[in-house]
């Protein structure tokens, strides 16, 4: 078997709330291979978000381990995990935060502009079937548009991870499948490891593995016999 690309063993976080602790992950273990695509699926509170950003880089764990080939997420400086997210972590929220008075073109290139070896703003707006957007503002794009515009920025610097938090969860059906073909494509064409977490069970369908979440813990991994493509599943 390949080497993992994230390994997590016994990963723990908890949250201060006043006198209270209150636990998000309770001794998570996790493998991940590159190239891979794989769910995290639970309800909300599941502890899937706080998964997603310590793999990202955005949090650390409270005890237990993340690593991210030879980088150890747990112990890294800020200024390690800042420079681990900007060289091989591409990242797809709810909301696509684009910046409204910049174009297209322009909101993926304040990516480019910051990574050693980039694709072009046409590019990587092309692979996500954006070529003929390239020049609209935020306010011109539908809501499936403004977030596949994200998933550009995201993966214009050639991000060796694609984390994605509920990126179909304020989309409708129609416009959701098209942003889940776009992740799909990347993970397909560039074998960009992608992770997405959601509450919604249908998406798990098209990974290579779903890992279910409960109450901060992994509960289950599964592996999909056959992947469906977006447009075979439906929520």
């Amino acid at each position: 078997m390949p080497r993992p690309v994230f390994i997590a063993r016994s990963l723990t976080k908890t949250y201060p709330m006043g006198e209270v602790e209150v636990p998000a992950l309770r001794g998570v273990d996790l493998d991940i291979f590159a190239s891979e695509f794989v769910v995290l699926l639970g309800p909300s509170g599941s502890g899937k978000s706080t998964l997603l950003n310590i793999l990202g880089g955005l949090d650390v764990p409270t005890s237990g381990s993340a690593m991210w080939r030879d980088h150890d997420l747990s112990r890294a400086t800020e200024a390690e995990l800042t420079r681990y997210r900007r060289e091989h972590v591409g990242f797809v929220f709810q909301f696509s935060n684009l910046i409204p008075s910049l174009t297209s073109r322009e909101n993926v290139a304040l990516v480019t502009e910051m990574s050693k070896n980039p694709m072009k703003p046409e590019e990587a707006l092309a692979l996500v079937d954006l070529g003929e957007r390239l020049d609209h503002f935020p306010s011109q794009l539908s809501g499936g548009e403004q977030q596949r515009v994200a998933i550009a920025r995201a993966i214009a610097k050639r991000p060796d991870v694609l984390l994605c938090d509920e990126p179909t969860g304020a989309l409708d059906y129609a416009t959701g499948v098209r942003v889940l073909e776009a992740i799909v494509k990347i993970n397909a064409e560039l074998g960009t490891t992608a992770a997405v977490i959601t509450h919604n069970a249908p998406i798990a369908r098209i990974a290579d593995r779903v890992m279910r979440m409960a109450d901060g813990r992994i509960v289950s991994v599964e592996t999909n016999a056959r992947k469906l493509s977006p447009r075979e599943i439906s929520w």
